[in-house]
């Protein structure tokens, strides 16, 4: 019996001082560098014109995705994807906002190759972002080659739009009526909301025909809205009891549905300071110029005696809450329609558009959470809804993030900012514009990090390299 636990005893030991040596060999032993740089490209190197149809392949497609309201980053991942899909392992990408510049290493066997476009326009077409996204995913499955690839890429974006004009039209004005009932509005004043919002849309194609800045088209959408509110208050048509400045509220929301806040600080967090910091400053000019146009339609109605004041607090009842998460999964959907999504695509949207209002009312209602926290826990929810569609791969995530926050945004917080900063004092204005930018980035961060939790995420592996030939 002692014999066996002496045994025992001495294999434990043994197992135990080898286990000890192991680790301390491994401590003393060198480790890797901290940063793999200039890796060396192996003599397998495509020729010139497998390059130029890779990289025209993969920046006409980077073009789309930042044409669309996509990210840096996420474009910046796609296009270095399809690159490796179509045999270019050592490739480089570089956005700064307005150009793509992408480089081919070929290492010391030929001379890199670069390309560079520029991003001159900028318009939301959500089923143009989904072909694209199918293509790319098509060619990773080696499904396409690059030449197929390129084909249906000049069929995609050469396409017609797959509803006519005026349906992206009453997608931006039912998404202004939606906003409103959401508000707690009545009918005929969702119905203003509606006229008032499809006015400045079919104004904004003709400005935007006539090669008028986006400064300038914000201007006139906002002293749009305001002027028509206090025209239609002016000859009776609100009754009595109903609150016409919800037609700005929901204008406005419409107007800044159009910014890319989300990309600005998703830009930033992944550390495109450049990209991020141009974003930064279009928000900042096209805020101005709606802020004038209000200001300045607000002014003139006070010269001839006419005030449209803000609406007192916003209704939260227990009817209210759920007529609210109605109204905004119809709002987000009108809003996916304006993009021209289709249906599945729409019927995602609005659930997105649900869920992220049913929790900040739930939280502002019944928990009494602050409206930028609220708007922050609320905007995650929409994050995680996008990082679980990344993995589907069927609806591109843009769409539930776009649409998710639009019932967000502080279209009724931004009206009353301007109508304090015209008419009752500069202190409180300030305050309350400052509260609306605090909202904003409270949704830009909340999406960020919701997309990081449930987006798939990876170990970072050392590149596989090839030996180079003495």
């Amino acid at each position: 019996m002692a014999e066996g636990n002496g045994e025992s005893r001495g294999r434990l030991s043994r197992r135990v001082r080898s286990k000890l040596g192991r680790e301390a060999r491994e401590l003393l032993q060198a480790g890797p560098p901290t940063l793999d740089l200039m890796a060396p490209v192996g003599p397998q190197v495509p020729d010139d014109a497998r390059v130029q149809q890779a990289l025209d392949l993969c920046m006409r497609a980077g073009e789309v995705m930042l044409s669309s309201g996509e990210d840096a980053a996420e474009t910046t991942n796609a296009m270095i994807g399809l690159a490796n899909a179509c045999g270019l392992p050592t490739v480089d990408v570089d956005i700064t906002f307005t150009s793509i510049t992408m480089c081919c290493h070929r290492g010391m066997a030929a001379t890199p190759v670069t390309s560079m476009r520029l991003v001159r326009r900028r318009a939301l077409d959500l089923t143009r972002l989904a072909a694209v996204r199918d293509i790319m995913a098509r060619v990773d499955r080696a499904e396409l080659d690059v030449h197929g690839a390129a084909t249906e890429l000049d069929v995609a974006v050469s396409a017609h739009h797959p509803y006519p004009r005026w349906v992206a039209t009453a997608g931006w004005a039912g998404l202004a009526a939606a906003i409103a009932l959401m508000l707690g509005a009545a009918p005929i004043t969702a119905v203003a909301a509606f006229l008032v919002t499809g006015a400045i849309d079919r104004a904004g194609r003709v400005l935007t025909r006539w090669g008028l800045p986006s400064f300038f088209q914000q201007v006139v959408g906002g002293m749009l809205a305001t002027g028509s509110a206090i025209a239609l208050f002016a000859t009776g048509f609100f009754p009595a009891g109903t609150r016409p400045s919800l037609v700005v509220a929901a204008g406005i929301t419409v107007l800044l549905s159009g910014l890319s806040v989300v990309g600005t600080v998703q830009d930033a967090i992944a550390g495109y300071y450049v990209t991020a910091a141009g974003r930064a400053a279009e928000i900042a000019l096209l805020s101005a110029g709606l802020l004038t146009g209000v200001v300045l339609a607000l002014k003139i109605g006070l010269e001839f005696g006419l005030v449209l004041e803000v609406a007192g607090e916003l209704p939260t009842d227990g009817g209210q809450y759920w007529r609210g998460i109605g109204a905004a999964a119809v709002a987000a959907a009108a809003f996916a329609l304006a993009g021209y999504a289709q249906w599945r695509p729409l019927l995602i949207a609005g659930a997105a558009g649900a869920a992220g209002w049913g929790t900040y009312g739930a939280l502002t209602q019944f928990a009494t959470v602050g409206p930028v926290a609220a708007t922050g826990v609320a905007a995650v929810v929409v994050g995680c809804a996008a990082g679980l569609l990344r993995r589907d791969g069927r609806v591109p995530p843009l769409v539930v993030v776009l649409a998710g926050i639009t019932p967000l945004l502080p279209g009724f917080t931004a009206y009353r900012g301007f109508y304090q900063l015209a008419v009752e004092g500069v202190a409180d204005g300030l305050v309350t514009v400052t509260v609306a930018l605090g909202i904003g980035l409270a949704l830009a961060a909340g999406v960020s990090f919701g997309d990081f939790l449930t987006s798939p995420h990876k170990r970072a592996a050392r590149p596989a390299v090839e030996p180079v030939p003495q």
